[in-house]
């Protein structure tokens, strides 16, 4: 059985997250098995918030290359965008962020 710790790994932190901030949108970095239900109550009992909706993609690996021949590929992950409810509280991990 997974825990919540184990299926939110760690939030993403860029621009376009950054501005999704002020209407309660959070983007996490998820375990790539986890299902949007799951990856909901995980994120209501790691916060305490009360999450509205959750989307999913799954992020591709780019093709990378160290020298000549051994090409490889960086990993495949999946990001979960998370929006709260209007009464919820935000997360505190982002609040100095923005």
């Amino acid at each position: 059985m997974k825990t919540a710790y184990d299926i939110v790994i760690r939030p993403i932190i860029t621009e376009q997250s950054m501005e999704d901030l002020d209407i309660k949108k959070y983007v996490f970095e998820v375990d790539k098995t986890a299902t949007k239900i799951e990856i909901k109550k995980a994120v209501e009992e790691i916060f305490g918030v009360t999450v509205l909706k959750v989307n999913t993609v799954t992020v591709h690996g780019k093709e990378k290359r160290t020298g000549r021949y051994p090409a490889g590929y960086s990993k495949t992950w999946k990001k979960a965008v998370v929006k709260l409810s209007e009464g919820s509280k935000s997360i505190e991990i982002f609040e100095g962020m923005a």
